[in-house]
């Protein structure tokens, strides 16, 4: 038998891990788990289990990410997407509540299968990109439910309703499972689209924010990385607009996507400088609704953006931004190979999207944009 190299062998380390982490925390539960038994439970030294996640937290955050990029890996399309907000919402609560643990379910199993955080995001910065991760999903799940209109206030807003519905029966579940009937809350999730009008006005702090800096600068695009949402290579090369978002910045795409151009490639950058956390946290929640949406929607019709980790900071490197972190904020616009607007800070993100990329056209694309939303 061949030789391992060094990777292969950490690679072979870290899946041992993995599978003894799992029946470790579906036994004794995160609080309970100890690292010393998973060491054991995978053959391996305390000091082999530490050299390959920083501890307890990263390690069953790992577990979980593993099992929502499985799911998301085996989740077979539908061969025609809902047709209405509502039903959308409805089927996507109907996917997404498979994860509820039965009533027989031992309480460790239990908040594996819900994929549950309780008790383990104990820190600021942790619980600060949960709060923007969530609102990410919201987004997701908006423009996966309207596909083929600009992105609309309303709709997001419905979304995240949908979503707190959906986590707040979760978290019921964990203490008291078998409550809550899966059919009625998704017929609610339904019926959420039915509300009285959400206001759709753009936020008022976006007038604010500076406009984009002009530039003309060779834009040479990384290559081999991967869209989460489709799985296939990202062409950074495409005329569009890209936007590297640290993990406590993600609530920003939804300014940056409702202010592009229909026409726009619109491809979103997360980054952080905890990747052993707080990236890890990002995979797991990004994964796991990724892997509901492909069950609900066409392939053709998920969300249009294109999202990308970039753990090796090629893109923020190819921008020109030397390092990155849970707070970064930096936009470009490609056209013909060049980056032709620059932003950075609060705002840059909607600052270049807002900049089209023909001199003269932003009233023509925004006048095309409001009609797509009134034909639907």
């Amino acid at each position: 038998m061949a030789r391992l190299t060094r990777a292969q062998q950490q690679e072979r380390t870290r899946a041992v891990v993995l599978v003894a982490a799992r029946q470790e925390f579906a036994e004794h539960g995160y609080g309970e788990a100890k690292i010393d038994r998973i060491a054991e439970r995978a053959e391996l030294t305390r000091g082999a289990v530490y050299s390959n996640f920083t501890g307890k937290r990263g390690l069953y955050l790992a577990v979980l990410a593993d099992a929502a990029e499985h799911a998301r890996a085996c989740a077979e399309p539908p061969l025609a997407s809902p047709d209405s907000v509502g039903r959308a919402l409805g089927a996507f609560a109907r996917v997404w509540l498979e994860r509820l643990p039965f009533a027989g379910d031992t309480p460790g199993s239990g908040h594996l299968q819900l994929r549950s955080l309780s008790g383990v995001l104990d820190t600021e910065p942790a619980r600060t990109a949960l709060a923007e991760l969530v609102r990410f999903e919201a987004l997701l799940l908006a423009t996966a439910v309207e596909p083929r209109t600009a992105v609309r206030t309303r709709t997001v807003r419905l979304a995240e309703l949908a979503l707190t519905l959906l986590h707040g029966a979760a978290g019921l579940a964990e203490n008291a499972p078998g409550v809550g009937d899966p059919f009625d809350l998704a017929r609610a999730a339904e019926h959420l689209a039915g509300m009285a009008p959400i206001d759709d006005s753009e936020p008022p702090h976006l007038s604010f924010v500076a406009p984009a800096q002009s530039a003309e600068d060779q834009w040479a695009a990384p290559r081999g990385l991967r869209d989460e949402i489709t799985g296939r290579q990202v062409d950074l090369d495409d005329d569009g607009v890209v936007v590297v978002l640290g993990v406590r910045r993600l609530s920003a795409a939804e300014e940056a996507v409702r202010s592009a151009r229909m026409r726009d490639k619109v491809t979103l950058v997360v980054v952080t400088d905890d990747p052993a956390e707080i990236g890890r946290l990002a995979r797991l929640r990004i994964a796991d609704l990724v892997g509901c949406l492909r069950r609900v929607f066409a392939a053709g019709e998920l969300p249009r953006l294109r999202i990308v980790f970039d753990d090796a900071g090629m893109v923020s490197a190819a921008i020109g931004r030397e390092s990155v972190d849970d707070h970064t904020e930096v936009a470009i616009r490609v056209r013909d190979g060049l980056i032709t607007a620059r932003a950075e800070g609060s705002g840059a993100g909607h600052a270049v999207a807002d900049r089209g990329g023909f001199e003269g056209c932003g009233q023509r694309d925004s006048a095309n944009a409001g009609r797509a939303t009134d034909e639907v």
